[in-house]
């Protein structure tokens, strides 16, 4: 798998192969939580700002069962958690989250809630977690559309560009709240194209981005949109919330994931996504300096191998796999896979068993 990295310097961007800018930005990777309010990012340094899509590099040690959760526990002070797979399944709680929720709460650790799922706003998300019968502050939640609105105001985004949007409402909300222009989204899932001869289909000049994420309306119209944008306006930059294969829509089964409209982007512009959802290391560097805290202290807990487990480790994080959600343990010990978390367990409740078993 080829390992791009799209660096923004202090005068130039240079996002992907054979794209020219369309202007000059400066973008910083240090931000602080005094440096931001309603979504809303203020750059305070001069560090060039990295994202980088994997690099399946092995590991040399085999994932280790979880026995000892006291210790794991007290090695770290912030546990971020993936949460379809591992919160919850479509809308179904998995059993023991809110006690070990509670109990991680009660010995002064940090939770941080991380989702590649970009259809929901923070907002909604918190929604969500109310719903659900968990106490979880917005600030505490990061969901892939607000990665998506937080990379476009790192890089400085010009105000009068738009944005295309292939996907669903959380993208719409999270780009409002940072005030950019925008249009697709749902609306354009109603609409088709009538091929007849000569038909030359418009699309805007002013479209600077196009954004990607899970959309349940995706269609023909949305791929030949996104396409005229991406391959005919000058710089325009093609940006994925993710690129997961599958999601948990219910807890019946799997369906098919963000990565599948991304693809077809994929093909039709041959050209690869910059990617703002996990496994970059977007997200991973604004929460350790929104935070202030050093990334050996975390430990990202999540239920994909190619895209939590790789998160964490992009980000130099301790990495626990739940086998609550897509992974199984055949795929774990599968010869296969070149990906192996520190540790791996059943489900996150198990901090509570085997804290007791350690009694």
């Amino acid at each position: 798998m080829l390992n791009r990295t799209a660096l923004v310097s202090s005068s130039s961007v240079s996002l992907l192969p054979n794209s020219k800018p369309f202007f000059s930005v400066k973008a910083f990777s240090g931000f602080r939580s005094s440096s931001f309010s309603g979504g809303f990012i203020r750059r305070i340094d001069h560090k060039p700002l990295r994202v980088m899509t994997p690099n399946l590099t092995p590991r040399a040690m085999a994932a280790q069962q979880l026995e000892n959760a006291d210790q794991l526990i007290d090695s770290v002070e912030t546990f971020i958690f993936d949460c379809d797979g591992v919160i919850w399944k479509g809308d179904k709680l998995i059993e023991g989250v809110p006690e070990t929720l509670d109990m991680l709460r009660a010995k002064g650790k940090r939770l941080v809630f991380v989702t590649n799922n970009s259809t929901k706003s923070r907002k909604q998300y918190g929604k969500k977690f109310e719903t659900l019968g968990l106490n979880v502050n917005e600030e505490e939640i990061f969901a892939s559309s607000f990665a998506a609105a937080a990379y476009l105001q790192s890089i400085n985004f010009p105000k009068d560009k738009k944005v295309y949007v292939i996907g669903e409402e959380g993208i719409l909300k999270e780009l409002d709240l940072a005030g950019f222009q925008y249009l697709g989204g749902p609306d354009d899932g109603k609409k088709q194209i009538e091929l007849k001869p000569g038909f030359l289909m418009e699309h805007d000049n002013d479209v600077g981005a196009v954004v990607v994420g899970f959309d349940r309306y995706f269609n023909y119209y949305k791929i030949q949109y996104g396409t005229l944008c991406i391959r005919e306006n000058p710089g325009c930059l093609f940006i994925a919330t993710n690129r997961d294969a599958v999601t948990h829509l219910t807890d019946a089964q799997e369906w098919a994931g963000g990565g599948s409209m991304v693809g077809a982007l994929v093909g039709s512009c041959q050209r690869e996504p910059l990617v703002v959802g996990k496994p970059s290391t977007f997200m991973m560097d604004y929460l350790a300096d929104k935070f202030g805290i050093e990334k050996s202290q975390i430990c990202m807990v999540g239920d994909r191998l190619d895209t939590d487990i790789l998160f964490g480790q992009n980000g130099g994080c301790k990495t626990l796999l739940v086998l609550s959600g897509v992974t199984s343990i055949s795929m774990l010990e599968s010869p296969e896979n070149k990906i192996q978390p520190d540790f791996y367990t059943s489900k996150i409740s198990d901090f509570l068993s085997l804290k007791a078993a350690n009694v």
